[in-house]
Protein backbone atom coordinates (compact mmCIF):
# COMPACT_ATOMS: atom_id res chain seq x y z
CA UNK A 1 0.00 0.00 0.00
CA UNK A 2 1.15 3.79 -0.49
CA UNK A 3 0.96 5.75 1.81
CA UNK A 4 0.93 9.48 2.49
CA UNK A 5 1.86 11.00 5.90
CA UNK A 6 0.62 15.12 6.33
CA UNK A 7 3.29 16.94 8.62
CA UNK A 8 6.74 18.61 8.28
CA UNK A 9 7.52 18.28 11.90
CA UNK A 10 9.06 15.87 14.80
CA UNK A 11 6.01 13.78 15.05
CA UNK A 12 5.77 13.36 11.40
CA UNK A 13 9.54 12.09 11.32
CA UNK A 14 8.68 9.51 13.95
CA UNK A 15 5.86 8.69 12.16
CA UNK A 16 7.46 7.98 9.12
CA UNK A 17 10.23 5.97 10.79
CA UNK A 18 8.23 3.59 12.14
CA UNK A 19 6.05 3.16 9.25
CA UNK A 20 9.11 2.55 6.73
CA UNK A 21 9.43 -0.54 9.23
CA UNK A 22 6.04 -1.92 8.12
CA UNK A 23 6.18 -5.19 5.21
CA UNK A 24 2.52 -3.46 4.27
CA UNK A 25 4.08 -0.33 2.75
CA UNK A 26 4.75 -0.11 -0.58
CA UNK A 27 5.75 3.82 -1.17
CA UNK A 28 5.83 6.05 1.66
CA UNK A 29 5.39 9.88 1.03
CA UNK A 30 5.20 12.78 3.26
CA UNK A 31 3.73 16.24 2.67
CA UNK A 32 5.40 18.58 2.99
CA UNK A 33 8.49 16.54 5.27
CA UNK A 34 11.73 17.31 6.12
CA UNK A 35 15.70 16.95 5.72
CA UNK A 36 14.71 14.12 8.00
CA UNK A 37 11.62 12.34 6.46
CA UNK A 38 13.26 11.80 3.02
CA UNK A 39 15.38 9.26 4.09
CA UNK A 40 11.89 6.86 4.91
CA UNK A 41 10.27 7.93 1.99
CA UNK A 42 9.94 11.05 -0.84
CA UNK A 43 8.82 14.38 0.53
CA UNK A 44 6.11 16.43 -1.43
CA UNK A 45 6.10 20.04 -1.71
CA UNK A 46 2.44 20.27 -0.66
CA UNK A 47 1.13 22.46 2.28
CA UNK A 48 -1.31 20.55 5.10
CA UNK A 49 -4.24 22.86 3.87
CA UNK A 50 -4.02 22.42 0.70
CA UNK A 51 -6.60 19.95 0.54
CA UNK A 52 -7.08 20.48 -3.85
CA UNK A 53 -3.17 19.54 -4.20
CA UNK A 54 -3.21 16.55 -1.43
CA UNK A 55 -6.52 14.75 -3.33
CA UNK A 56 -4.54 15.57 -6.59
CA UNK A 57 -1.51 13.52 -5.55
CA UNK A 58 -3.44 10.89 -3.65
CA UNK A 59 -5.60 10.26 -6.99
CA UNK A 60 -1.85 10.40 -8.85
CA UNK A 61 0.19 8.38 -6.95
CA UNK A 62 -2.64 5.43 -5.87
CA UNK A 63 -2.37 6.22 -2.55
CA UNK A 64 -4.38 3.76 -0.10
CA UNK A 65 -4.03 5.67 3.60
CA UNK A 66 -3.25 9.38 4.66
CA UNK A 67 -2.17 9.66 8.01
CA UNK A 68 -2.49 13.56 9.17
CA UNK A 69 -0.25 14.48 11.74
CA UNK A 70 -0.53 18.30 13.10
CA UNK A 71 -3.97 19.50 14.00
CA UNK A 72 -5.00 22.30 11.66
CA UNK A 73 -6.02 20.26 8.84
CA UNK A 74 -8.33 18.29 10.77
CA UNK A 75 -10.04 21.12 12.76
CA UNK A 76 -10.67 22.47 9.02
CA UNK A 77 -12.08 19.31 7.65
CA UNK A 78 -9.43 17.10 5.32
CA UNK A 79 -11.49 13.82 6.34
CA UNK A 80 -14.45 15.07 5.49
CA UNK A 81 -12.80 16.77 1.81
CA UNK A 82 -12.12 13.16 1.61
CA UNK A 83 -15.85 11.64 2.07
CA UNK A 84 -17.39 14.38 0.34
CA UNK A 85 -15.31 12.93 -3.36
CA UNK A 86 -16.69 10.09 -4.56
CA UNK A 87 -13.32 9.39 -6.16
CA UNK A 88 -11.69 9.89 -2.64
CA UNK A 89 -14.20 8.10 -0.42
CA UNK A 90 -12.51 4.67 0.01
CA UNK A 91 -8.95 5.90 0.94
CA UNK A 92 -8.67 5.60 4.19
CA UNK A 93 -8.01 8.74 6.62
CA UNK A 94 -6.15 8.29 10.07
CA UNK A 95 -7.43 11.49 12.50
CA UNK A 96 -11.25 12.29 13.14
CA UNK A 97 -13.59 14.59 11.13
CA UNK A 98 -14.28 17.60 11.73
CA UNK A 99 -17.31 17.77 14.11
CA UNK A 100 -14.51 15.09 16.26
CA UNK A 101 -11.94 17.41 15.79
CA UNK A 102 -13.68 20.29 17.79
CA UNK A 103 -12.83 18.21 20.82
CA UNK A 104 -8.85 20.33 20.13
CA UNK A 105 -10.59 23.29 18.07
CA UNK A 106 -12.73 24.45 20.52
CA UNK A 107 -11.91 24.12 24.38
CA UNK A 108 -15.78 25.28 24.74
CA UNK A 109 -16.79 22.00 22.81
CA UNK A 110 -14.51 19.61 24.94
CA UNK A 111 -15.81 21.34 27.93
CA UNK A 112 -18.84 20.65 27.11
CA UNK A 113 -18.12 17.15 26.25
CA UNK A 114 -16.78 16.48 29.74
CA UNK A 115 -19.30 17.84 31.42
CA UNK A 116 -21.94 15.72 29.31
CA UNK A 117 -20.32 12.05 29.70
CA UNK A 118 -19.28 12.81 33.51
CA UNK A 119 -15.56 12.65 32.43
CA UNK A 120 -13.31 14.88 35.54
CA UNK A 121 -12.19 18.28 34.45
CA UNK A 122 -11.60 21.50 35.90
CA UNK A 123 -15.18 23.45 36.96
CA UNK A 124 -14.76 25.98 33.85
CA UNK A 125 -17.26 29.14 32.42
CA UNK A 126 -17.09 30.36 28.89
CA UNK A 127 -17.71 34.30 27.90
CA UNK A 128 -17.51 36.32 24.94
CA UNK A 129 -17.12 39.86 23.84
CA UNK A 130 -20.22 40.14 24.07
CA UNK A 131 -20.38 38.90 27.82
CA UNK A 132 -17.24 40.50 29.12
CA UNK A 133 -18.59 42.06 31.89
CA UNK A 134 -20.31 38.81 33.36
CA UNK A 135 -16.55 37.36 32.81
CA UNK A 136 -14.94 39.93 35.15
CA UNK A 137 -17.70 39.58 37.47
CA UNK A 138 -17.24 35.89 37.06
CA UNK A 139 -13.34 36.36 38.23
CA UNK A 140 -13.54 38.08 41.38
CA UNK A 141 -15.69 35.31 42.73
CA UNK A 142 -12.79 32.89 41.52
CA UNK A 143 -10.07 31.28 43.79
CA UNK A 144 -6.38 32.22 42.06
CA UNK A 145 -4.24 31.20 40.26
CA UNK A 146 -7.03 31.08 37.85
CA UNK A 147 -6.42 29.59 34.11
CA UNK A 148 -7.65 31.67 31.46
CA UNK A 149 -7.79 29.56 27.49
CA UNK A 150 -8.43 30.93 24.20
CA UNK A 151 -11.38 28.74 22.82
CA UNK A 152 -9.70 28.43 19.54
CA UNK A 153 -6.45 26.59 18.06
CA UNK A 154 -3.68 29.13 18.96
CA UNK A 155 -0.56 27.03 18.27
CA UNK A 156 -0.11 25.94 21.54
CA UNK A 157 0.01 29.72 23.17
CA UNK A 158 -3.40 30.28 24.14
CA UNK A 159 -3.57 29.02 27.71
CA UNK A 160 -2.58 31.91 30.35
CA UNK A 161 -2.15 30.97 33.87
CA UNK A 162 -3.21 34.70 36.06
CA UNK A 163 -2.05 34.87 39.79
CA UNK A 164 -3.69 38.18 40.57
CA UNK A 165 -6.86 39.24 39.68
CA UNK A 166 -5.94 42.28 38.34
CA UNK A 167 -3.67 40.15 36.02
CA UNK A 168 -6.64 37.96 35.39
CA UNK A 169 -9.41 40.82 34.58
CA UNK A 170 -6.05 42.42 32.08
CA UNK A 171 -5.45 39.15 30.54
CA UNK A 172 -8.99 38.47 29.73
CA UNK A 173 -9.69 42.35 28.18
CA UNK A 174 -6.73 41.66 25.98
CA UNK A 175 -7.91 38.18 24.70
CA UNK A 176 -12.03 39.39 24.11
CA UNK A 177 -11.56 43.18 23.24
CA UNK A 178 -7.88 43.10 21.40
CA UNK A 179 -7.91 39.65 20.13
CA UNK A 180 -4.40 38.92 21.89
CA UNK A 181 -4.64 35.45 20.17
CA UNK A 182 -6.43 36.84 17.04
CA UNK A 183 -9.85 34.63 15.94
CA UNK A 184 -8.78 31.96 18.79
CA UNK A 185 -9.84 33.91 21.50
CA UNK A 186 -12.98 34.91 20.33
CA UNK A 187 -14.60 33.11 22.81
CA UNK A 188 -12.25 32.36 26.28
CA UNK A 189 -12.86 29.41 29.17
CA UNK A 190 -12.30 30.44 32.44
CA UNK A 191 -10.95 27.34 34.42
CA UNK A 192 -10.55 26.45 38.02
CA UNK A 193 -6.58 25.76 38.14
CA UNK A 194 -5.64 22.07 39.43
CA UNK A 195 -2.64 21.71 41.07
CA UNK A 196 -1.04 18.44 40.68
CA UNK A 197 1.79 16.86 37.97
CA UNK A 198 0.94 16.65 33.77
CA UNK A 199 1.41 13.79 31.80
CA UNK A 200 -0.51 12.49 28.30
CA UNK A 201 -2.10 9.18 27.69
CA UNK A 202 -2.80 8.68 24.28
CA UNK A 203 -5.44 6.13 22.46
CA UNK A 204 -5.70 4.88 19.02
CA UNK A 205 -9.57 4.54 18.20
CA UNK A 206 -11.80 3.01 15.67
CA UNK A 207 -14.38 4.80 16.85
CA UNK A 208 -15.73 1.88 18.50
CA UNK A 209 -13.20 -0.47 19.77
CA UNK A 210 -9.63 1.08 21.14
CA UNK A 211 -6.04 0.71 21.84
CA UNK A 212 -4.01 2.66 24.79
CA UNK A 213 -0.59 3.65 23.80
CA UNK A 214 1.95 4.22 26.23
CA UNK A 215 1.63 7.49 28.60
CA UNK A 216 4.51 10.16 28.11
CA UNK A 217 5.72 13.08 29.69
CA UNK A 218 6.52 16.37 28.11
CA UNK A 219 8.27 19.50 29.45
CA UNK A 220 7.29 22.80 28.25
CA UNK A 221 9.15 25.19 29.58
CA UNK A 222 12.32 26.92 27.69
CA UNK A 223 14.63 27.05 30.99
CA UNK A 224 16.07 23.85 33.14
CA UNK A 225 13.95 23.45 36.13
CA UNK A 226 11.09 24.02 34.26
CA UNK A 227 11.50 28.06 33.73
CA UNK A 228 10.70 30.77 31.67
CA UNK A 229 8.36 30.76 28.84
CA UNK A 230 6.26 27.90 27.96
CA UNK A 231 7.12 26.31 24.18
CA UNK A 232 5.68 23.72 21.81
CA UNK A 233 7.65 21.28 23.86
CA UNK A 234 11.57 20.76 25.12
CA UNK A 235 11.71 16.94 25.95
CA UNK A 236 9.59 14.06 26.88
CA UNK A 237 9.71 10.89 28.64
CA UNK A 238 7.91 7.50 28.38
CA UNK A 239 7.21 5.57 30.28
CA UNK A 240 5.78 7.90 33.32
CA UNK A 241 7.19 6.54 36.82
CA UNK A 242 4.77 8.18 38.88
CA UNK A 243 1.61 6.52 36.75
CA UNK A 244 1.92 2.80 37.51
CA UNK A 245 -1.06 0.45 36.92
CA UNK A 246 -3.55 1.77 39.23
CA UNK A 247 -3.62 5.22 38.19
CA UNK A 248 -3.56 4.17 34.35
CA UNK A 249 -6.21 1.92 35.17
CA UNK A 250 -8.04 5.00 36.82
CA UNK A 251 -7.32 7.01 33.66
CA UNK A 252 -9.10 4.34 31.48
CA UNK A 253 -12.43 3.57 33.64
CA UNK A 254 -12.83 7.24 34.41
CA UNK A 255 -11.68 9.10 30.97
CA UNK A 256 -11.07 6.81 27.85
CA UNK A 257 -13.86 4.41 28.11
CA UNK A 258 -16.28 7.41 29.07
CA UNK A 259 -14.84 9.55 25.95
CA UNK A 260 -14.93 6.74 23.55
CA UNK A 261 -19.02 6.00 24.54
CA UNK A 262 -19.83 9.54 24.76
CA UNK A 263 -18.08 9.80 21.11
CA UNK A 264 -20.40 7.02 20.08
CA UNK A 265 -23.43 8.31 22.38
CA UNK A 266 -23.16 11.97 21.01
CA UNK A 267 -23.20 10.27 16.94
CA UNK A 268 -19.21 11.74 16.43
CA UNK A 269 -17.55 9.14 13.77
CA UNK A 270 -13.78 9.12 15.06
CA UNK A 271 -11.30 6.95 13.64
CA UNK A 272 -7.60 8.07 14.76
CA UNK A 273 -5.50 8.92 17.77
CA UNK A 274 -6.84 10.94 21.21
CA UNK A 275 -4.28 13.09 23.29
CA UNK A 276 -5.61 13.42 26.47
CA UNK A 277 -3.83 15.59 28.36
CA UNK A 278 -4.11 15.25 32.36
CA UNK A 279 -3.31 16.15 35.41
CA UNK A 280 -2.58 14.04 38.21
CA UNK A 281 -4.19 15.85 41.49
CA UNK A 282 -3.11 13.27 44.49
CA UNK A 283 -3.68 10.10 42.70
CA UNK A 284 -6.89 11.46 40.90
CA UNK A 285 -6.66 11.60 37.03
CA UNK A 286 -8.35 15.18 35.47
CA UNK A 287 -8.63 16.23 31.91
CA UNK A 288 -7.06 19.10 31.07
CA UNK A 289 -7.52 19.14 27.24
CA UNK A 290 -8.00 17.06 24.44
CA UNK A 291 -5.63 16.82 21.39
CA UNK A 292 -7.10 15.11 17.94
CA UNK A 293 -3.73 13.80 16.99
CA UNK A 294 -0.54 12.89 18.81
CA UNK A 295 2.13 15.32 20.34
CA UNK A 296 5.32 16.51 19.96
CA UNK A 297 7.42 15.76 21.17
CA UNK A 298 6.18 12.62 23.16
CA UNK A 299 5.79 10.62 19.72
CA UNK A 300 9.22 10.59 19.66
CA UNK A 301 9.26 8.64 23.08
CA UNK A 302 6.06 6.91 22.79
CA UNK A 303 6.77 5.42 19.20
CA UNK A 304 10.14 4.23 19.86
CA UNK A 305 8.08 1.63 22.72
CA UNK A 306 5.34 0.35 19.70
CA UNK A 307 6.87 -2.91 18.81
CA UNK A 308 4.02 -4.29 17.10
CA UNK A 309 3.58 -3.08 13.38
CA UNK A 310 2.46 0.45 13.36
CA UNK A 311 0.35 0.32 9.83
CA UNK A 312 -1.01 -2.83 11.28
CA UNK A 313 -2.79 -1.13 14.16
CA UNK A 314 -3.90 1.56 11.57
CA UNK A 315 -5.16 -0.67 8.67
CA UNK A 316 -7.37 -1.75 11.97
CA UNK A 317 -8.39 1.98 12.46
CA UNK A 318 -9.62 2.40 8.55
CA UNK A 319 -11.29 -0.98 8.63
CA UNK A 320 -12.77 -0.72 12.11
CA UNK A 321 -11.35 -3.97 13.20
CA UNK A 322 -8.71 -2.39 15.63
CA UNK A 323 -9.56 -4.95 18.79
CA UNK A 324 -8.55 -7.74 15.91
CA UNK A 325 -4.97 -6.10 16.05
CA UNK A 326 -1.77 -6.66 18.07
CA UNK A 327 -0.25 -3.73 20.07
CA UNK A 328 2.84 -4.75 21.92
CA UNK A 329 4.84 -2.54 23.95
CA UNK A 330 8.59 -2.20 25.35
CA UNK A 331 9.07 -2.29 28.53
CA UNK A 332 12.06 -0.11 28.04
CA UNK A 333 12.19 3.62 28.98
CA UNK A 334 12.28 6.27 26.18
CA UNK A 335 13.71 9.87 26.80
CA UNK A 336 13.29 12.42 24.28
CA UNK A 337 15.70 15.73 23.86
CA UNK A 338 14.67 18.63 21.99
CA UNK A 339 17.85 20.51 20.21
CA UNK A 340 15.99 24.62 19.65
CA UNK A 341 17.74 27.68 17.87
CA UNK A 342 19.23 30.12 19.74
CA UNK A 343 16.38 32.93 20.55
CA UNK A 344 13.13 30.55 20.40
CA UNK A 345 10.65 30.38 21.66
CA UNK A 346 10.99 33.97 20.76
CA UNK A 347 13.08 35.25 17.37
CA UNK A 348 15.22 33.24 15.89
CA UNK A 349 17.06 32.67 12.92
CA UNK A 350 17.07 29.89 10.73
CA UNK A 351 19.66 28.06 7.64
CA UNK A 352 22.31 27.67 9.94
CA UNK A 353 24.15 24.40 8.99
CA UNK A 354 23.98 21.46 11.23
CA UNK A 355 26.61 19.14 11.73
CA UNK A 356 27.67 15.37 13.63
CA UNK A 357 24.27 13.87 12.77
CA UNK A 358 25.58 11.27 11.65
CA UNK A 359 28.22 10.28 14.47
CA UNK A 360 24.30 9.89 16.69
CA UNK A 361 24.80 6.15 16.88
CA UNK A 362 23.26 5.46 20.51
CA UNK A 363 19.88 7.51 20.10
CA UNK A 364 17.27 7.87 17.26
CA UNK A 365 17.48 11.74 15.74
CA UNK A 366 14.50 12.90 14.33
CA UNK A 367 14.05 15.83 12.53
CA UNK A 368 11.30 18.60 13.49
CA UNK A 369 12.67 21.96 12.10
CA UNK A 370 15.40 21.29 9.07
CA UNK A 371 15.60 21.48 5.37
CA UNK A 372 18.06 20.28 2.60
CA UNK A 373 20.29 22.79 0.69
CA UNK A 374 22.61 21.29 -1.49
CA UNK A 375 23.15 18.01 0.66
CA UNK A 376 23.39 19.82 3.51
CA UNK A 377 21.11 19.63 6.90
CA UNK A 378 20.52 23.42 7.92
CA UNK A 379 17.89 24.85 11.12
CA UNK A 380 14.44 25.84 9.49
CA UNK A 381 12.61 26.12 12.89
CA UNK A 382 12.18 26.81 16.59
CA UNK A 383 12.50 23.20 17.32
CA UNK A 384 14.95 21.56 15.05
CA UNK A 385 15.72 18.00 15.82
CA UNK A 386 14.65 15.33 18.83
CA UNK A 387 17.30 12.97 20.23
CA UNK A 388 15.48 9.98 21.36
CA UNK A 389 17.29 6.93 23.76
CA UNK A 390 15.51 3.76 24.59
CA UNK A 391 17.13 2.20 27.26
CA UNK A 392 16.51 -0.12 30.36
CA UNK A 393 15.95 2.44 32.71
CA UNK A 394 15.30 6.26 32.58
CA UNK A 395 18.65 7.16 33.90
CA UNK A 396 20.50 5.39 31.13
CA UNK A 397 18.13 7.19 28.68
CA UNK A 398 18.50 10.30 29.82
CA UNK A 399 22.15 10.09 30.32
CA UNK A 400 22.63 8.72 26.03
CA UNK A 401 19.92 11.07 25.02
CA UNK A 402 21.36 13.95 26.25
CA UNK A 403 25.19 13.20 25.88
CA UNK A 404 24.09 12.90 22.13
CA UNK A 405 22.07 15.52 22.04
CA UNK A 406 25.03 17.29 23.02
CA UNK A 407 27.47 15.36 19.84
CA UNK A 408 25.29 17.49 17.39
CA UNK A 409 26.45 21.27 16.09
CA UNK A 410 24.52 24.48 14.85
CA UNK A 411 25.16 27.99 15.22
CA UNK A 412 22.95 29.10 18.50
CA UNK A 413 22.03 25.28 19.47
CA UNK A 414 20.65 25.47 23.30
CA UNK A 415 18.82 22.21 24.52
CA UNK A 416 17.89 21.19 28.10
CA UNK A 417 19.86 18.81 30.00
CA UNK A 418 17.83 18.54 32.57
CA UNK A 419 14.83 16.12 30.66
CA UNK A 420 13.13 13.76 33.11
CA UNK A 421 15.86 14.04 36.47
CA UNK A 422 13.12 15.50 38.25
CA UNK A 423 11.62 12.07 38.02
CA UNK A 424 14.43 9.92 39.12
Amino acid sequence: MNILIIGSGGRESAFAWKMAESKKVSRLYIAPGNAGTSRYGSNVAIGVTDFEAIADFVLQHDIGMVVVGPEEPLVRGIHDYFLTRADLRKISVIGPQQQGAQLEGSKDFAKQFMVRHGIPTAASQTFDQTTLADGLAFLETQRLPIVLKADGLAAGKGVLICNTLKEAQTELKAMLEDAKFGEASNRVVIEEYLSGIELSVFVLTDGDSYKVLPAAKDYKRIGEGDTGLNTGGMGAVSPVPFADHVFLDRVEERIIVPTIEGLKKDGIPYKGFIFIGLMNVAGEPYVIEYNVRMGDPETESVLPRIESDLVDLLLGVAQGNLFDRSLVLSPKTAATVMLVSGGYPGAYESGKAINNIENVKDSIVFHAGTKDENGVTHTAGGRVLAVTALEDTLFDALQQATADAGRIYFEGKYFRKDIGFDLL
